[in-house]
């Protein structure tokens, strides 16, 4: 076993915490035992790249009893230390610790890719990038990969776009039983979760400025109403704008907001939507925090190159003091709060995700002469993963009668009315 963790002694911790997890995700094991009893992945290398906490690894462990070879990498700020330990007892090879920063972070990443994977299991799109740019080697004999999110998919779209992208991808994030769930129901909830615990703070009565209104940005913005905050949306579509002022949110721009905002959210997964001229703006003691996904999706590189300071750190909470002379705190960085500071998401939640990634991978397997371009996830197969997560509620989806179908098959009108 090769790898690279901070401490091995931490196995035992983390394998605990993994057997919780397993324990609440029906869907991830029940997809896994079908690829383990038709042999699917059976001797493919696979490379999954993604946060590091006990229900990533649930899927890791669960890839690997179906027959697969896996190897695991995560950034520093996203590996918890004792499930990186665990993996590793496991007999995993595992590129990933806490402390490190983002050289080891590329490092790790080339580290995974030179056990060249067939498929990468990705969130973020990094390692699928990474071995584009540094591994052409192992990208043409890759047979695809799948991607989580939507940070991710938006570049790969762009790849395929330019003709740079030169295996098939499935956009695991689009499938109805990830996006619709995931997104807006755990990330909304986690992120906010995070942002009251990180800062020591209620929401009660705060104004919380929701910086995108997406799935992820609706979500944040319907927990944060929840916890009592007033909430105000900022938005460039104008249609999502629209979205949120039918939910019973102020919309405003993002220059306007910023005056009044005791917290600013950002959730858009774009590099420096929150700019300088937005934190010089805020209030003394307001507070920013990123639930996108993205490096510098607050601009505190050019914050800093403006002339603002760190002058305290307490935690996970920097204070900035700005060029205008008011304090700013930052969240852990201006990293992904929720799971660089937090738990993530809930386990019902990622199980649904993991669900559709593991439902990817077969697609990918099973399916011959993909293109190389972003795929997906055939409507069948998304509506598998919903159905068995239902069956776990104890619910039961009802079927359509010989009456509808013939309804639905014809385009010939009907009379209205009485006979």
């Amino acid at each position: 076993m090769t790898g690279r963790i901070a401490d091995p002694s931490l196995w035992r911790a983390g394998q605990d915490r993994i057997e919780w997890a397993r324990a609440h995700m029906p869907v991830t094991i029940a997809l896994s035992d079908r690829l383990r009893a038709a042999s699917t992945v059976a001797g493919v290398r696979i490379g999954v790249s993604d946060v590091l906490e006990p229900k990533t690894a649930t899927v890791a462990l669960a890839l690997a009893e179906a027959g697969a070879e896996v190897t695991v990498t995560s950034a520093g700020r996203n590996t918890d230390d004792e499930v990186a330990a665990a993996l590793a007892h496991a007999g995993l090879p595992v590129y990933a610790r806490a402390d490190a920063g983002r050289g080891e972070d590329r490092e790790n990443a080339l580290a995974l890719l030179d056990h060249r994977p067939e498929v990468i299991v990705d969130d973020g799109a990094s390692t699928i990038r990474l071995v584009h740019l540094e591994r052409p080697d192992v990208v043409a004999r890759m047979r695809g990969a799948t991607e989580q999110t939507t940070s991710g998919v938006r570049p790969l779209r762009r790849m395929h776009a330019e003709g740079a992208l030169r295996i098939p991808v499935v956009a695991a994030n689009d499938a109805r039983s990830k996006s619709l769930f995931d997104n807006r129901h755990g990330t909304g909830q986690s992120v906010v979760f995070a942002v009251a615990d990180v800062a020591d703070r209620s929401l009660r009565g705060a104004t919380v400025v929701v910086v995108g209104y997406g799935r992820v940005g609706s979500g944040i913005a319907e927990h944060a109403a929840a916890l009592g905050a007033r909430v105000i949306v900022t938005e460039t579509d104008p249609v999502a704008a629209l979205q949120a002022a039918f939910a019973g949110f102020a919309v405003r721009t993002l220059a306007q907001a910023a005056a009044e905002a005791d917290v600013v959210i950002s959730a858009t997964g774009i590099r420096h939507t929150v700019d300088v001229a937005h934190l010089d703006a805020l209030p003394t003691g307001a507070i920013v925090a990123v639930g996108g996904g993205v490096s510098q999706e607050i601009a505190l590189d050019a914050a800093r190159a403006a002339g603002a300071i760190e002058i305290a750190r307490d935690g996970a909470v920097s204070t900035l003091r700005m060029p205008s002379g008011s304090l700013v705190h930052v969240l852990d960085d201006g990293n992904c709060l929720n799971v660089s500071a937090a738990e993530g998401n809930p386990v019902q939640i990622m199980d649904l995700s993991f669900g559709v990634q593991l439902a990817s991978v077969e697609y990918l397997l099973t399916t011959p002469a993909l293109d190389a371009a972003v795929h997906e996830l055939p409507r069948a197969a998304d509506d598998e993963v919903a159905a068995i997560a239902l069956a776990s509620f104890g619910g039961t989806v009802d079927t359509v009668s010989t009456a509808q179908r013939e309804f639905l098959a014809s385009w010939i009108a009907e009379e209205e009315g009485d006979e």
